[in-house]
């Protein structure tokens, strides 16, 4: 790390020892992450180390209490000797790898920042001992659009003290794939805005870190600007919720209760729940259209009950998802072209017509 920003990180640690807040600290942390390199880190534990000014020690409290999470993953990748898949910087990623094991040492960076930390801490204010140390009260998971192309995960936490609780509050594309592409901290009546549903705050935190695990599997990801500064914290209050669950099925279709009462209607429905499949929220009329005029033709097998059936299992669940005028419309504009494309063998894919010949 060089000498300038050594030293504006020990002057902003000056002005937070008046601040005295735990949260303000953390966030600061996870930023001054954002512009470190994977190289820079070792150096940096070591400087601070030396210098043992009250700064210093709170730079290196702080920095445990966020980044040992956003470490676990290059620690792993290069504990099981495996070649990480390329971040949105490849050489970072590599340099990431290279770091992950002191020089000479058999401890990983992650145990030498928690040890380097938790000395530090010693001597310091008490405010500084909480961070971290939160409790999540209440989540909360829903869609951030109308169409549902990105979800939100919410999580709200709280210190101790009860002071300065907080939400953390995860974008998590559908699109694409289910990546996290933004995060951000606020005060709890951000939530006022936002219409989201309450959540078990185990599977919405286990949601945002199999976000971050996406994310961290793409060359590239579309993430906003914003995200690799808080993503330390993300990580860190996602894991400091008790047994987060991991792959957690999405419970909307379950509370989809207003199936049509026509012949073919549930297995009509059956057809639709394997096209959303793990990402339900996401209805949009770009995706009513791809699955009324190329998924069913191509990968469908109904009976004609079901086929008849379609239009209206396909409009009940779309007012379901708040009945959007553009949805609606492109239903009517594909529903009346379904039985001919279902008849057209031509678009049939290849399981289909092998399933087709076995029957």
């Amino acid at each position: 790390m060089s000498t300038t920003a050594f030293t504006t990180a020990i002057t902003q640690a000056r002005d937070l020892l008046r601040w005295r807040s735990p949260l303000r600290t953390e966030l600061w942390a996870a930023r001054l992450t954002a512009t470190l390199r994977p190289e820079e880190v070792q150096p940096l534990i070591r400087r601070l180390t030396e210098d043992g000014s009250q700064e210093a020690r709170l730079t290196l409290a702080a920095l445990a209490t966020v980044e040992t999470a956003a470490l676990e993953a290059v620690e792993t990748a290069a504990l099981d000797d495996v070649e990480p898949v390329p971040l949105n910087d490849e050489a970072e990623r590599a340099a990431g790898q290279a770091i992950a094991r002191e020089p000479g040492g058999d401890k990983t960076l992650r145990e030498t920042l928690r040890e380097a930390g938790t000395e530090a801490a010693r001597g310091l204010p008490e405010w500084v001992g909480r961070m971290g140390q939160v409790v999540c009260e209440q989540a909360w998971y829903g869609k951030a659009d109308r169409y549902g192309e990105q979800t939100l995960a919410a999580l709200r936490f709280r210190y101790p003290d009860d002071k300065e609780p907080h939400i953390l509050i995860v974008g998590i594309d559908q699109v694409n794939g289910g990546l996290a592409v933004d995060a951000t901290v606020e005060e709890p009546k951000f939530l006022d805005d936002l219409d989201l549903r309450p959540a078990d705050p185990a599977v919405v935190a286990g949601r945002v870190l199999d976000a971050f695990e996406m994310t961290d599997l793409v060359m590239g990801a579309p993430i906003a600007e914003s995200l690799p500064a808080v993503r330390p914290l993300a990580l860190a209050r996602a894991q400091a919720v008790p047994d987060p669950v991991r792959q957690a099925p999405d419970d909307t279709l379950s509370r989809f209760l207003d199936l049509p009462d026509l012949p073919g209607a549930q297995e009509a429905f059956g057809k639709l729940v394997e096209f959303v499949g793990d990402r339900p929220l996401w209805w949009s009329p770009a995706r009513v259209s791809r699955f009324l005029t190329s998924w069913l033709p191509r990968e469908a097998i109904l009976t004609d009950a079901a086929v008849s059936a379609m239009p209206e299992v396909v409009r009940a669940w779309s007012r379901f998802h708040g009945a959007e005028p553009e949805v609606l419309r492109q239903i009517e504009a594909d529903a009346p072209h379904l039985p001919a494309l279902m008849a057209d063998e031509s678009l049939a894919g290849l399981r289909k017509r092998m399933a087709q010949n076995d029957r």
